[in-house]
């Protein structure tokens, strides 16, 4: 009996998520198995993380389930360890500490990316950073205990601190993020006699000129127009030089003291890129050709932010690192690994982005569609609907859409769930109930 062709896929994000689909419909009916290796069972869709943090969408209804919707690919939770190029193995370990090996024929690299870390004293012991779900739930539980914190606090420094909150990076992420997070705190804080909006301060740093630079100058002096207009500082071309326990340092030389300090500047590919031996460029990203596969290995691939893709017929220009350029890669991807076993022919990868948009929260959005710049209202109103139209399945876009019906309709759940998941140690008072 032939055994059948071992696929590999590292990496159950975008890139891993879409081209393991992909393949399934591919190969169906053929002697090939994918097998996907990801440390959670589930993808997350990341457009939507700041609304999750801010509590406008449930954290559950922003992830995928993938044993529903990889098809006969199997799933294996863990984390990679090892690739072995030679031996053809992955190495990963189980949530149960021991370690497993797949044996592979074709090997697909998606395992994303990580927070930027920069040689900042104190940044990687003291800063929070915004890339996963549980992230996003510290983050929200966060803020609303620093609420509770300052209205039960009579010393007018503490609570001042506590009202403080600064986020650096001035991207997608940051942005929406800032955002966000003021809107639930000016809609929590009502419940708060002892507290005013007056009280909180927000600051935005980014070593940039300009917040989200992508979309250029008008729509960038839009965004950075709304976000002074509600009242966040927005720092720009500052840098962050020391950060302590309870206080920063900004390159102007300003101490300030904050109990909430996130990092959003950047990303950096996953490390285990760098312990596999392959090329990369000078951002740690995997080196491939416009077909998605490594140089030096054509049964090696990669893919989304882990790898430098360049764009067919642009000058070798790699894409960047967005949803929906991962997206694109994915399905090409899983296109071109099936030619590489005799299903198909190879293509390039080539894609022209559709746009850009950037919720900025209180019915307000920028970006630019097929060219054509939008804002205010519209920009809201559309950034949503691409939202709604991109989520993998039809029972999330569903739940989500409910979610934004709720939000519209009711105020916003400001419970702190803090000690969730994190329950303490059966007591003796307790069994006696």
């Amino acid at each position: 009996m032939v055994e059948p062709i071992q696929i590999v896929v590292v990496g159950g994000g975008f890139g891993g998520m879409y081209c393991a689909r992909r393949l399934h419909r591919r190969l169906r009916g053929g002697d090939a198995e994918v097998t996907v290796v990801t440390p959670e069972n589930y993808m997350l869709y990341t457009p939507l993380l700041p609304e999750a943090a801010s509590g406008l969408v449930e954290p559950r209804h922003v992830v995928v389930p993938l044993r529903r919707v990889l098809g006969s690919a199997r799933l294996r939770v863990g984390t990679v360890t090892d690739i072995d190029l030679d031996a053809r193995t992955c190495t990963y370990r189980r949530p149960s500490g021991d370690e497993q090996v797949l044996s592979w024929d074709r090997l697909v690299l998606a395992p994303g990316s990580v927070s930027r870390l920069v040689p900042v004293p104190g940044l990687a012991e003291h800063a929070r950073g915004f890339k996963s779900l549980p992230e996003a739930i510290y983050l929200r539980n966060h803020v609303l205990e620093q609420l509770e914190l300052a209205d039960a606090s009579d010393d007018a420094e503490e609570r001042a601190v506590r009202l403080t909150f600064v986020v650096v990076g001035a991207g997608y992420a940051g942005v929406e993020l800032v955002a966000e997070l003021q809107a639930l705190v000016v809609e929590a804080i009502r419940a708060y006699p002892g507290l005013r909006p007056s009280d909180t301060r927000w600051v935005l740093a980014d070593v940039a000129a300009k917040v989200l630079p992508e979309l250029g100058g008008e729509l960038s002096g839009a965004a950075l127009g709304v976000l002074r207009g509600r009242g966040i500082e927005v720092r720009l071309q500052t840098t962050v030089e020391e950060v302590r326990a309870g206080w920063l340092r900004f390159s102007d030389g300003e101490e300030l003291r904050t109990c909430t300090f996130v990092w959003t500047a950047g990303v950096s590919p996953d490390p285990l890129v760098a312990k596999i031996g392959l090329a990369t460029d000078k951002r740690g990203r995997v080196v491939v050709d416009e077909h998605l596969a490594t140089p030096a290995r054509a049964d090696v691939f990669a893919l989304g932010d882990a790898a430098a893709v360049p764009i067919h017929g642009q000058a070798g220009r790699p894409a960047p690192p967005t949803a929906q350029h991962a997206l694109r890669q994915a399905r090409r991807c899983g296109d071109n690994v099936a030619a590489s076993l005799g299903r198909g022919r190879r293509r390039p990868f080539t894609f022209r982005g559709l746009g850009l948009l950037v919720n900025l929260g209180d019915h307000y959005g920028v970006g630019r569609v097929l060219g054509v710049p939008v804002s205010g209202r519209l920009g809201w109103m559309l950034t949503r609907t691409y939202h709604l139209l991109m989520l993998p399945t039809w029972g999330r876009r569903l739940r989500v859409g409910l979610d934004w019906a709720v939000a519209g309709a009711m105020p916003r759940d400001i419970v702190e769930l803090g000690s969730l998941g994190h329950p303490g140690p059966l007591t003796a008072e307790d069994a006696g109930r």
